[in-house]
């Protein structure tokens, strides 16, 4: 796609200078700048909320059991 970017001449002469350096085009060093601050702000940071719940851990009965023991503790007496 093709648009129109009103870009200072100070900054557009380094921007040629450093694409003949690199041998590459002032096209690419807009795309690569620009991939770069969307990457860095446009993921919205997500943050888990804390979930945790008071208490001293696991039941002593569970201590040292596995996953297994725990969701039966879990369903114990249920019709599951």
């Amino acid at each position: 796609m093709k648009t129109t970017v009103d870009i200072s001449d100070a900054l557009l002469d380094a921007a040629r200078q450093l694409a003949a350096r690199e041998r590459t085009t002032v096209r690419s060093l807009i795309e690569e700048g620009l991939r770069h601050v969307i990457g860095r702000r446009g993921r919205a940071k997500y943050r888990l909320r804390d979930a945790s719940v008071p208490g001293k851990g696991l039941h002593p009965d569970l201590d040292g059991k596995g996953w297994d023991a725990v969701r039966d503790r879990i369903y114990e007496g249920g019709d599951a």
